[in-house]
């Protein structure tokens, strides 16, 4: 192979390579493979695709030199363990689910294969996507490759791991409050949260159903338009999608002119937003001055009730959803178990781990006859206000600038004994969930220490092509 698959940081150069016959799709994921290898200590990969990805390979190969390749051809990407894939393990990174062989082939990842993508493997998360730290994952946890003592972020932790390591040119991960983009910014790649009915959920395992969105984690903006391009649209499947047309998003990455940016006071002088990313997002204020743009600091008043808002609803949905594995119809099945009761006590309360169930019991309790109105009843309503004010923002300005994180990757354990700390992590985040608008982590810097960290933009509705124009403009700020 001619070059090394750790200098490819975008499709482009993949492509370029690819059909002036300087390399093969073959050699690739051979290369590829051999990454994944030396670095199993990241713990990134539960699965390797190994022949399968290999045969995609020799498939693609001969498109190319046929002159059929699709649009993603050459690229080597990971799945997260929540989305399904025929004659693969599925697992959410659970217990209960262990051993699980999906009988199907998720929409997302049709998609990719029919533009001749060529998945490589399915990545580690936190279990059934619950966690900001890749620490609730039943298999292990995932090393922070800018430094393996720190978490890569959750729950798409292996996602973002996978991509900065080199291990694959790019994942999809799902972001139900952050889970994209958080882990994205810890590892300094890009991610992003499309708007909520952009993509099919179809053949992906849920968590939280009005919430939960699949979305590309990259080296750039470049190649999440390219992804997104081809996973998103109608898909019969999911009635929860938009029929909005798709937009030719690679297409339109020129650089936007005089677009107006509210940057949220309350985010921007928040006590817990560290003081370097505080600086940084300061300068790259005023370098969106400095290039035309109108950036002003308007009102949220409403950050303090995200978070709890956020987990009041989602674990709500959580209880609903993960009802279904009770050892009988789906999951594991406790071997200790001697009657109906017990099968299904022993079966989920071995099958999950702590986090899982601390969010159903939550969950269930929100939605008990004595407390659905006063708990669940109310979060919609503050999930109402919350949409309101985010769309009454978005109405004068074209985007939203925000920390991706209150501060840079942390070490493991640090926030294991305090679940409200852990949520906390997502105060950045959650809004593009519970408002269902598009959201992009972009790399903005470093701390002194050597840990990436993101910038986050937030858009209308349907607005990715700004979206990404405008990320991309940020892309370019950073040093």
């Amino acid at each position: 192979m001619a070059s090394p698959v750790n200098s490819y940081s975008s499709l482009a150069a993949v492509r370029a390579d690819l059909f002036s016959g300087r390399v093969s799709c073959a050699a690739l994921v051979d290369a590829y493979l051999e990454r994944i290898a030396a670095n199993t200590h990241l713990n990134a990969f539960l699965e390797v695709f190994t022949e399968t990805a290999r045969a995609q390979a020799k498939a693609v190969d001969a498109k190319v030199a046929a002159g059929t390749a699709g649009p993603l051809a050459g690229m080597v990407i990971g799945l997260k363990d929540n989305i399904c894939v025929t004659g693969h393990k599925v697992s959410a990174s659970s217990k209960i689910l262990d051993g699980f062989v999906s009988p199907y082939t998720s929409t997302v990842a049709q998609r990719l294969i029919d533009a001749d993508a060529i998945i490589i493997g399915r990545t580690n998360c936190d279990e059934f996507a619950m966690g900001s730290s890749n620490e609730n994952s039943a298999f292990g946890t995932v090393k922070n490759p800018h430094d393996i003592s720190r978490v890569p972020g959750g729950s798409s932790g292996g996602s973002a791991a996978a991509v900065a390591a080199g291990l694959c040119l790019a994942t999809l991960g799902t972001d139900t409050g952050g889970s994209i983009r958080q882990p994205a910014s810890f590892c300094g790649v890009v991610g992003l949260k499309p708007t909520y009915g952009r993509v099919s959920r179809w053949g992906v395992i849920a968590y939280a159903s009005s919430f939960d969105q699949v979305g590309p984690i990259t080296k750039n903006v470049d190649d999440s338009a390219a992804i997104l391009e081809v996973i998103a649209g109608m898909d019969e499947f999911d009635g929860t999608l938009s029929s909005q047309p798709v937009e030719a998003y690679t297409q339109k990455l020129e650089a936007p002119k005089a677009l107006r940016i509210a940057v949220l006071h309350e985010g921007l002088n928040s006590e817990g937003l560290d003081a370097e990313i505080r600086a940084t997002m300061h300068k790259r204020i005023e370098q969106l001055r400095a290039l035309g743009h109108t950036v002003e600091t308007v009102k949220f008043p409403y950050l303090d009730y995200l978070v709890p808002a956020y987990y009041v609803l989602t674990t709500a949905e959580a209880s609903s959803n993960l009802a279904r594995y009770d050892g009988i119809r789906y999951g594991y099945r406790s071997p200790n178990a001697t009657d109906l009761e017990s099968t299904y006590k022993k079966s989920r309360s071995e099958g999950f781990g702590p986090e899982v169930k601390r969010r159903i019991m939550l969950g269930t309790f929100v939605l008990s006859a004595g407390f659905y109105d006063a708990y669940y009843s109310k979060g919609q309503k503050v999930r109402r206000l919350l949409r309101d004010k985010t769309n009454e923002i978005l109405a004068q300005y074209d985007a939203i600038l925000l920390p991706s994180t209150p501060g840079a990757a942390f070490q493991f354990g640090a926030n294991s004994a305090d679940p409200i700390k852990m949520y906390l992590e997502d105060i950045f985040t959650v809004q593009a969930n519970l408002t269902g608008i598009p959201a992009i982590s972009v790399p903005a810097g470093k701390t002194a220490a050597g840990l990436p960290f993101g910038v986050q933009l937030m858009s209308g509705n349907f607005t990715e092509s700004k979206l990404l124009a405008l990320a991309k403009v940020v892309e370019g700020l950073a040093e």
